[in-house]
């Protein structure tokens, strides 16, 4: 690379700087679930696996290009630690809507370890 030179992340489209909408929806949807979920007063005996499992979701979003079946794995993990709570059920529907956007655009859906 040439002195000086700039290196540029290009975005899902091919395009300079551009960042994936489905991404940052996750991202946002991930962000408002950890809230609701940071806010309720309950213990719950899973939080702390829903919370790593959030986490996830939030780095694959952020990384861009997210594994379908990884995304869906963590999407489990926190539906079974929190879903059986009514008062995140409004911000888990948001995550799981997000998720599913990525499978209906078609997404990568390759198995871990390859691509």
């Amino acid at each position: 690379m040439a002195e000086g030179a700039v290196v540029v992340e290009q975005g899902p489209s091919g395009r300079p700087g551009e960042r994936d909408p489905k991404a940052d929806e996750l991202s946002a949807a991930v962000s408002r679930l950890r809230r609701a979920l940071a806010a309720h007063p309950a213990r719950l005996p899973d939080r702390d696996a829903a919370e790593d499992e959030l986490a996830a979701l939030d780095a694959m979003a952020r990384a861009g290009d997210p594994e379908v079946t990884r995304l869906r794995s963590s999407l489990l993990l926190v539906a079974g630690a929190v879903g059986s709570v009514s008062a995140l059920a409004p911000a888990l529907g948001e995550v799981r809507e997000a998720v599913d956007r990525f499978a209906e655009h078609g997404a990568a859906s390759r198995p871990e370890g390859r691509g």
